[in-house]
């Protein structure tokens, strides 16, 4: 079986370093569970949602990510019985690339660089499972479809979910 597995939201907790780095430069208080079904920049004050959406184009951002709890171990045994890639689209922020990769060698090394698909779309990959947080990366996708749960999509319903890496594991080992 192939398995695509995107990064932000999957295996890196990109939506909780927006939520720390505004906390910490706004003096906020803002928690996760405020934002379901919303981006993090619809929770803030229409003056500061530029400053969330240039997040990502900071030097260090994708390289100072938080693992998602259990991905690891999930994708280890996943590994070990299937084809993984990691599947990016890294191209939407080109500085991406070296600290996505980066990233990848320190918490996923045993996913080998050949195996790491920073693209700009996701449409062209072809497998069996996409595991992807974006209705617009799952919707087009040929094969199986699981949606992982993260604040943003909480109120999409048209996809398999995942809450967790435990419900992958369920789902596929």
């Amino acid at each position: 079986m192939i398995i695509f597995v995107d990064m932000d939201e999957v295996i890196a907790d990109a939506y909780q370093a927006h939520i720390d780095i505004y906390n910490q430069e706004f003096n906020a208080q803002i928690k996760a569970e405020e934002c379901h079904g919303r981006e993090f920049w619809q929770c803030v004050p229409q003056e500061h949602q530029q400053s969330i959406k240039d997040h990502t184009r900071r030097d260090g951002f994708f390289q100072d990510l938080k693992i998602i709890e259990g991905s690891q171990e999930v994708l280890t045994e996943l590994s070990k019985k299937h084809e993984v890639y990691i599947a990016s689209a890294a191209m939407e922020f080109p500085q991406s690339l070296r600290e996505k990769s980066d990233w990848l060698d320190e918490f996923f090394p045993f996913i080998s660089w050949q195996n790491r698909i920073l693209c700009g779309n996701k449409h062209v990959l072809k497998g069996d499972v996409l595991i992807d947080d974006r209705s617009k990366n799952l919707g087009p996708f040929d094969g199986r479809s699981i949606m992982f749960t993260s604040p943003h999509n909480m109120n999409v319903t048209s996809f398999e979910r995942a809450n967790s890496w435990k419900d992958i594991a369920d789902k596929l080992l």
